[in-house]
């Protein structure tokens, strides 16, 4: 059953996923309240709508409960996108704490409201887990507290618990997503937004393309546009509450044939420069990765009616053309030197 929300909060609304959602909200004839702290979303993203009379934008932070104190209690539905990780590597207590804290202002508000909450939630929650392809109801598996990589599923895994406490406390209607590798125009160009990017802008600028460990761990990758179909979705499909849903492409790649692709999809005229990087070289505590990671898509496809369309190479190839543009555009400032933007 489809009911579709007429005013929707967003969370991370400037950012890869959020811009990529409004686009859609807003072609779809919805009411919209924005919510960015611009710490990793960009205003750029969202440019084209900040005089729609259909949105609103508010550049706050969401781990400040006052954040809130001023909206209208009239939203049908919350999605909350803005949270913070450690891809690579990063700062531990800043995840923790951002998203913690976050997720429970924004589920406040949500009962507040009486609205629905759509939460973003990550595949990592999966974690060491050997059985592939992950279904929603398999176990999370996560490593060591003292290995830092795995606080990034930790408050995700938390973010969740959360969220289904205040269903079962308050009657708030829930659903999480989690998402596998998603990709595409507006991605952050380092390894918050994926070893994609990380390999095209390496490429592109004729470095050596790092490859993390020995390349053989296998993700599946998403195109934003298919993401973006299972979180709208996910917000309007009465039946999709109180579910946790993967979203993402079943296709499973090694990340050396990932370096591979980008290097002939992106036809420079350098040959394949690959430099492997130790996991013991990232920080001064010990890495641990993950071998496989691939979804179980079929409830997502059952229930929401969403399927991955858009193929890798199809996917990448549009990106890399972005990226390409992007790259030329913040190569030089006006003075000439190079821009770290």
């Amino acid at each position: 059953m489809r009911n579709p929300p007429d005013r929707i909060l967003l969370t991370g609304a400037a950012g890869f996923l959020g811009s990529h959602l409004l686009d859609k909200l807003l072609a779809a004839g919805h009411v919209v309240v924005g919510i960015d702290n611009l710490s990793m979303g960009k205003l750029e993203n969202i440019a084209a709508h900040l005089n729609s009379a259909a949105f609103r934008f508010l550049e706050r932070d969401v781990t400040e409960a006052s954040v809130f104190g001023d909206l209208p209690k009239e939203f049908d539905c919350v999605v909350h996108l803005a949270a913070f990780k450690i891809p690579r590597y990063g700062d531990a207590l800043k995840t923790l704490r951002i998203n913690s804290r976050g997720t429970e202002n924004v589920l406040e508000f949500a009962r507040q409201n009486r609205a629905k909450l759509v939460l973003a939630s990550t595949s990592d929650v999966y974690g060491r887990n050997g059985r592939v392809p992950f279904a929603e109801d398999d176990e999370c598996v996560i490593g060591s507290s003292k290995v830092a990589r795995w606080s990034y599923a930790v408050s995700k895994l938390f973010d969740e618990h959360l969220a289904f406490a205040y269903q079962e406390s308050f009657g708030l209607p829930i659903t999480v997503l989690r998402f596998f590798g998603s990709y595409g125009p507006r991605q952050h160009l380092s390894w918050w937004g994926g070893p994609q990017a990380v390999f095209i802008e390496a490429v592109l600028n004729g470095r050596e393309i790092p490859i993390h460990g020995d390349g053989l761990q296998t993700r599946s990758f998403t195109y934003v546009s298919d993401t973006v179909e299972g979180i709208y979705a996910s917000m309007v499909t009465a039946e999709a509450n109180g579910e946790i849903f993967n979203i993402g492409s079943s296709h499973e790649i090694t990340i050396l044939d990932l370096a591979r692709i980008v290097k002939r999809l992106c036809n420079t005229p350098a040959d394949l420069k690959l430099r492997f990087v130790p996991y013991e070289s990232f920080t001064g505590r010990s890495y641990e990765d993950v071998r496989r990671r691939v979804p179980d898509v079929s409830r997502c496809e059952r229930i929401l009616g969403v399927k991955a369309t858009v193929g890798l190479e199809e996917g990448l190839a549009r990106t890399i053309e972005w990226q390409r543009t992007v790259t030329r555009r913040h190569t030089t400032s006006p003075n000439g030197e190079a821009s770290n933007s």
